[in-house]
Order: C-alpha cells, then structure tokens, then sequence
C-alpha cells in the first residue's frame, strides 16, 4: 500500500468501525453510511478479505419488487463492484442489517406498507446474501378530498358556468379515484397534473396550497387530501408583435382571434400558434404572456415571430402510384408589388400528368378571411384517353383550427379526347366547400371524426351533348378509433351526386371518378367510372365508396403500423345497378413528423391483380 493511499484509507477503516454497531440497527441512518463506504472502497487485497464480486445477491420478490429492489438497495450496488473494489465481512454485516430497513422504504413507495423483509449471508465463497420479501396487501385509496380555493371557487360559487364545468373536468379527470391503488409516483403524478390543468385553463399561477396521503396500515387504505389555489384568472391584455420586419403586423394581430379580456387558456394560444404557421408566411413563433397575478386581468401578451424569406423556390422530384414518376417546381412570393398577398405557382410535369397551379390570395384579415383568384391545368393521361382540364376560381377562403370553408365562383373545361373522339364540355358555377374536423392530431390522428362536403349549382355546356342546367352534392365522412391493446381503426364513407338531365354533359373535373390511394385500392387512379360506347372511361353521375382499415404498431418500432383494409365502391352512370368494386390488401404505415407515409399492397377482385399503393398524409 502507498504512503499517498494510507491515510484516506486509515481514516475509512475508523469510520467504518464506529459505524459499525449503529449500522445493525434497522433504521434509516444505516443508508448514508453504506453510500459513504460505496464512495471509497477498499484496496485491501489480504487473504481474509473476500472480493466483492465474489458475493452472489438472490432477492426473493415479485418481480416489479425485485427489479425496485435491485436497482435501489445498497446491498445490490456493492454486490457488483469490480475485484479492486474490495470491501470486508465487517461491512457486509452492515450492509445486511440495514438492508431490511431500506428494503420497506423502497416498498412503501409502490404502497407497501406492511412487507416482511428478512435478509441473510451465507458464507462461501461464493457467499449468497438472500432478501426475501412477502410485501403483504398493497394500500388502495379510500377517500379523497380534492378542494379548489382561489379565483375558481369565487367564479364557481357565483354561479358561472365555464368556472363549474372546469371543476367538474378535474373531477372528472382525477386519476387516483376510491379503489385505485397507491403508489407514491402515481399520487405525485395526480398532483403535478391538477395544477397542470388549472394552468391550462388560464390559471397560470395556481399552486398547491396543502396535500397529504394519510395511510391505515391497519386496513391498507389511504386517505388523499389535495387543496390547490387557482389565483386568478389570467386575461389578455395588450398585443405586442416583435420579428416583424417585411410583412405587415396586422396580419398577425388578424390571425389572434380574440381581443382583450379573453382567457389566456393553453388551447387557446397554441390555436393561435398553428394559425400563424399555416399562414405561410412565418417558420417560427413563439407567444407568451406576463404571468404575474399582479397584471392577471389585463395580461399583456407577446408574439415573436420569425419570417419566411419573401421568395422561396423548391424543385423536386417524386413518384405516385397514381400517375408515375414526376419533377416539381414550386415558386412562392409572399409580398407581391408591396401589397399584404401572396402568390404560388407549381409546375408538375411527369409521365401521366402534367400541370400548372397558380393562386394569388390576400393574407389572412378579420375572422381569418382570405380572398383568392386561382388557376389550374392539368393534362392527363391513361391507357385509353387524355384529358385536357382547365379550371378558374374566385372567391374567399376562412381556416380556422376546426373549419375550412371555400365559397368561389368557378369555371371549369375539359377536352377529352381518344382514338375516335374529341369531347369539350364548359361550366360556370357557384360552389361552397366545407371541411370540419374533430380529432386528436391533425397529422396524426387516432381518435375522432372528419368531414368533408361540397355542393354548387351551375350551367353546362358541351360539343356532344344538351346544355343545362346541373346540382353537385358531394360529402366524405372519416372516422379514427383506438380498439385497445394497441390496435386502431380507420373507416371512411363517400358519396356523391350530379342532378341533371340524362342528356347534359360536364367538364371531367366535376364529374365523378373512383379508384387509387385515397379511394378503391387495388385499382387504377380514377378508372373505376362508367365508359362510353367507345370504351373510353368517362366521369360518373355518382359515386359512392366506403372503407375499413385495422393497423397495429409493431412492438419495436412504435412508429411503424402494419394495416390490413378492405375497400369497395365506384361512379356511375345512375344508382339503379350500382355494383361496389372490391378490394383488400395489407400496407404499412410510418408515422412519420409530417403525417402518415402509408405503403400498400391491394388486390383488386374485378381486375384479378395485385397493385401497390404509396401515399404520405391525410385526405380531408
């Protein structure tokens, strides 16, 4: 042994003496010893010292115990120190009396009360330190008391509805009702959570003013007593915009949605947050308020926000079940000549589909309002024809967290034309489309309800056909429900409907069509629609699909899902006859950070083949 290493050594071994008859008591002063002997261990290497890997540990418990056990017992850390980290039997004896003591400490957190720990070493070598524990009934909760003073309480006694129905929820949501189990965890977790639910509702400064866990160890219950104090109730004050340097600030006051005096709630301001960054015009922001009970009922309330360049160009290239391999181009300008507008063409050009998309659309105003003039061309090709489409809209569009409304004067030309044919059909009309959503995750749903409808009404005109008047009725509902045991499903229905006379045709784009990704899988994009006397496919009257889709995460790969699914349905000419096309297949899902990259492999019953579909995001 060194002269370096002598002394410290010395000082430990003393140290370690004098605790030793103090340390076979079972209390909890036995437990700091134990860490400062861990903290310097011996290089003693005589012959009556054995190595402390030579010590084997068995814990006798059920198995949650025993793995809390293992990971929290001095007894089980020393027991694995390498061969130069040797400690003598003088310890070990001590380490074996304190361990019962630490052992029901450790119990009573998971609601342990009443354990029988008993703890021996049996020489060796290899010695074997057992710890059997029969932990005895665990605590269950038998009454709680949960009390909400402050600002709440005052709202709730005067009779104020939103103030009831937030003391209501917490009751509701509480996690820890009569009959549940206690575990100290699970009691911290049901705290941490009250308040956390009382600062979501505007409550920012709520604190826990008093919470005990009284325990029966005679009967294994608990008593829980939590009060918390909400403070007052937090209020938007004034609105103060930083960040802004090339874009006007009022597009981002416009896009608040609420003025002064309005509860600063966490859905409120995350609301507001989504809203700024689907405006296109910011790629970062982040919103806070003074948090001070002192200002509380006129808070004043900050937004920063970073700002997208004013022009952006992206190039890109891709491939779609659908339509083939493709390059994109894609140019926004969001500042044009100076006004508060943005304008956005993309340029698609791949093997079945070419087209131009351009729109020119006001930033978001009151009520978060934007009018629009937009503009398309699309080329399309299939096996049997090639259809030239051509649309104009002008109108207003409104999102919101929930809604999105278009409402817009459109018109629309298609020339279809074949081997033998060249159809050209016009259409003027008034349209409204809706989309509402009630989920969990816009992006990645699993629970809730979307729907999507249109409607309008216009006059047709073609080369082949009566002009006339026509009535399009469209809707698409889809719901996301969780099964349990980690199973989830997916289930969608279409339907749609052209009134109009037999002998009046429309442009492609407002009839129906069926088939592909996000409709009948296993067949072809927008083949399954009625044909002509050619054999040319054409768009239908109707259309209606429905499909039914369980998944699964794979159990090492969360974010991975196989799916099985069963599709049905086609357009056509009229209901009498109507006849689903069926297909079914198994896919994969990824879950990826900017929605669902979904892989499929459907087989189509009427075509009798196999097709594979690639899709990425969600189709409202």
């Amino acid at each position: 042994m060194t002269r370096r290493l002598a002394a410290p050594l010395g000082a430990l071994l003393a140290t370690i003496g004098l605790c030793g008859c103090a340390g076979l008591l079972p209390d909890r002063s036995a437990a700091p010893a134990a860490d400062t002997a861990a903290a310097a261990p011996s290089a003693d290497t005589t012959a009556n010292t054995p190595a402390a890997n030579a010590t084997a540990l068995h814990i006798d418990a059920p198995a949650p115990l025993r793995d809390l056990l293992q990971r929290h017992l001095d007894i089980a850390r020393l027991s694995v120190l390498g061969p130069q980290e040797q400690i003598d039997d003088t310890e070990w004896a001590r380490l074996v009396a304190a361990a019962p003591a630490q052992a029901r400490e450790l119990l009573q957190t998971e609601g342990y009360f009443a354990p029988e720990v008993r703890v021996r070493r049996e020489p060796g070598p290899p010695a074997v330190v057992t710890v059997q524990v029969e932990p005895g009934p665990q605590v269950q909760v038998q009454e709680v008391a949960l009390t909400v003073r402050g600002a709440l309480r005052t709202a709730t006694d005067a009779g104020d509805a939103d103030a009831r129905e937030q003391i209501r929820a917490l009751h509701a949501w509480w996690p820890l009702p009569p009959g549940e189990a206690f575990r100290n965890a699970g009691w911290s977790a049901a705290k941490t959570g009250a308040l956390t639910r009382l600062r979501a509702a505007g409550y920012a400064s709520a604190s826990i003013a008093a919470s005990a866990a009284e325990v029966d160890v005679a009967t294994h219950t608990t008593k829980l007593n939590l009060t918390l104090d909400s403070g007052p109730l937090f209020r938007a004050g004034e609105l103060r915009v930083l960040g802004v340097v090339k874009q006007d600030d009022t597009v981002v006051r416009n896009l608040a949605g609420f003025g002064p005096g309005t509860p600063l709630t966490e859905q409120l301001l995350f609301d507001y947050q989504d809203r700024l960054r689907k405006s296109g015009l910011f790629d970062t922001t982040v919103i806070s308020f003074d948090s001070d009970p002192a200002v509380a009922a006129a808070s004043p309330v900050t937004v920063q926000v970073h700002e997208l360049p004013l022009q952006s160009l992206t190039l890109g290239v891709g491939a779609s079940a659908n339509t083939g391999p493709r390059a994109t181009f894609e140019h926004t300008h969001r500042r044009i000549f100076g006004y508060a507008a943005t304008v956005h063409n993309k340029v698609e050009y791949g093997r079945d589909r070419q087209a131009w998309e351009g729109e020119l659309s006001t930033h978001p105003g009151e009520r978060f309002y934007r009018n629009l003039v937009g503009t398309q061309v699309e080329r399309l090709r299939t096996d049997l024809d090639e259809v030239l489409s051509q649309r104009v809209r002008v109108g207003r569009t409104q999102d919101t967290q929930r809604i999105e409304r278009l409402y817009f004067l459109g018109l629309d030309r298609s020339v279809q034309t074949t081997a033998t044919v060249h159809k050209e059909a016009r259409a003027p009309s008034v349209q409204y489309h809706l989309v509402w959503r009630d989920l969990d995750s816009v992006i990645l749903p699993t629970r809730g309800i979307t729907f999507s409808g249109q409607g309008g009404v216009g006059w047709a005109t073609s080369n082949y056909a009566d002009n006339g008047a026509f009535t399009r009725a469209y809707g698409r509902i889809t719901g996301y429900l969780p099964l349990g045991r980690g199973w989830y499903a997916t289930a969608r229905v279409e339907a749609g409907q052209i009134f109009k006379r037999d002998a009046v045709a429309l442009p492609d784009a407002l009839a129906f069509r069926a088939g592909g990704d996000d409709s009948v899988r296993g067949y072809a994009y927008r083949t399954l629609a009625p044909t002509d006397v050619d054999g040319v496919i054409t768009g239908g009257n109707v259309l209606a699909t429905a499909s039914v889709e369980i998944a699964r995460p794979f159990a090492k790969l969360p974010s991975v899902w196989w799916a099985a699914f069963v599709d049905a349905g086609r357009a056509a000419d009229s209901w009498k006859g109507f006849s689903p096309a069926l297909g079914y297949g198994l896919g994969l899902r990824w879950r990826s950070p900017v929605g669902p990259l979904r892989f499929d492999l459907a087989y189509g019953e009427e075509v009798r083949r196999f097709r594979v579909h690639v899709s990425v995001g969600i189709a409202f």
